[in-house]
């Protein structure tokens, strides 16, 4: 019984628990924090596993809180006792782990692959992993598949990180400190831009479902209506477009990883306190200006276009002395009038416009221009779509090249309407990339005594 809830009469039968939930008015949600579940972006919760929670609290009319677990062990013992309604953690589901939850349909797949740096022998089969250093997390989908394996394969060690996440382990093989780790390949395949040395090596097993976990001791009323709910978002098109909104746009190419890497060490620390002064300034994000700056000019001052947009944030010259901007080749103010132009856009969008769509909107005007992007709105609510929904809208902006949709609206055509597009999908790439370098940097792996390290054929369940 989860803290807090009413208690009823001795007399009386408990109520269900999807009753309970709706007297109460809140779900309780066990999560863990990463890029395909649950963080902080732009001063506000977000995430695949938050917006998908979020949904089914709507759907069953109350609140939602979501409380993010560092260990994974301590995330399921919550499940199993009842601190929390349901995991929605990205969890794979395992024979181990399905004999411990009810599972609801799956909603994803995912394969446990071995990740290893380039230049480093590369292992191929499970016999290659005997001599080399394995890390996984403790609790793991993949410590329950290493243990089984290690009942055919008895020289296989490996281990268990607690209180870990897959940045630690991926900064571990990275850095030397670990020959190769075990992971899900949505976890790796997120990260990978910031680890462009490192690859996977072979997939050691196959696809899992993913699924939110619930209490299996208790009635399946609230279950039930989980499944109900997958059921509607799968057939309405609304859990696909999700997978797009948080997904769609993260795309691995070692070149340009390696570059931004590169530029993230030798040029943004010459100028991420001038864009947090100027972030400060207009209440943003500020690697969502230092994003919006390395998608102009790869923070190049100097940086000019063939059109004579010039500087960091390649101002034009009407915009430049809009800001009171005197020299657009000087970084601290060309930073400071991008920052106040995009926020001058923001604010000037439509109220009811809705965040992650309204930056996105934001950003789509500073580079298309904002009649233009007002004008693709317009196409859309002709066609009786939704014009505040960006993946609509995005549609729209490369029709104003032709000319049978641009003579028909009042600002004619727009040359960057496809490029605005692929403006808004690599500033949001950049800045996811920005929002993890940050927590890859605080989550680098210290080594313990060598007395303190525990091996996986040395622990106690």
């Amino acid at each position: 019984m989860l803290a807090g809830f009413v208690l009823t009469p001795a007399c009386q039968p408990a109520l269900p628990l999807l009753e309970q939930v709706k007297q109460q008015g809140e779900l309780v949600v066990a999560t863990r924090t990463g890029p395909t579940t649950y963080y902080r972006e732009m001063d506000r919760e977000t995430g695949f596993e938050f917006e998908l929670a979020q949904a089914f609290a709507n759907y069953l009319g109350v609140k939602m809180r979501m409380v993010a677990y560092d260990d994974l062990g301590e995330l399921l013992t919550a499940v199993r006792t009842g601190k929390v309604h349901l995991a929605a953690a990205g969890l794979s589901v395992t024979p181990e782990r399905s004999r411990q939850f009810r599972f609801t349909s799956p909603y994803e797949q995912v394969t446990q692959d071995v990740i290893v740096r380039s230049g480093t022998p590369r292992p191929a089969t499970i016999e290659d992993l005997y001599q080399r250093k394995l890390v996984v997390l403790a609790q793991s989908s993949h410590s329950e598949y290493l243990q089984q394996l290690q009942q055919s394969h008895p020289d296989l060690r490996w281990e268990e990180k607690a209180n870990a996440t897959a940045l630690t382990l991926l900064n571990m093989v990275n850095d030397s400190q670990a020959d190769v780790a075990l992971m899900d390949s949505a976890a790796f395949q997120t990260y990978r831009p910031l680890f462009p040395e490192l690859q996977v090596a072979f997939p050691i097993k196959q696809a899992e479902p993913v699924s939110w976990a619930f209490q299996a001791t208790v009635d399946d009323s609230l279950f039930n209506m989980a499944e109900l709910f997958f059921n509607q978002v799968n057939a309405s098109g609304d859990l696909e477009e999700l997978r797009e909104r948080f997904f769609g746009h993260r795309e691995f190419d070692y070149v340009g990883a390696r570059t931004f890497l590169t530029h993230l060490d030798t040029r943004l620390v010459e100028y991420e306190s001038d864009f947090k002064a100027a972030a400060e300034e207009v209440g943003m994000d500020w690697r969502l200006l230092a994003a919006v700056g390395y998608q102009e000019s790869l923070w190049n001052p100097n940086a000019i276009s063939p059109t004579g947009v010039r500087g960091l944030m390649m101002l034009t010259q009407l915009t430049a002395t809009e800001m009171g901007v005197t020299d657009r080749r000087d970084a601290q103010q060309s930073i400071r009038a991008g920052a106040r132009y995009l926020k001058k856009l923001y604010d000037k969008l439509p109220q009811d416009l809705q965040e992650p769509h309204r930056t996105w909107f934001a950003l789509a005007a500073y580079n298309v221009g904002y009649g233009h992007l007002l004008d693709a709105r317009r196409l859309a609510r002709h066609e009786g779509r939704d014009p505040n929904d960006w993946f609509v809208v995005r549609e729209k902006l490369p029709l104003l090249l032709r000319e049978e949709y641009f003579s028909k609206t009042r600002h004619g055509f727009a040359r960057a309407g496809a490029q605005s597009v692929v403006y808004v999908r690599n500033i949001r790439r950049y800045y996811d990339a920005l929002v993890w370098a940050t927590e890859r940097d605080n989550q680098r792996f210290v080594p313990a005594p060598a007395n303190m390290v525990a091996y996986r054929d040395t622990l106690v369940h």
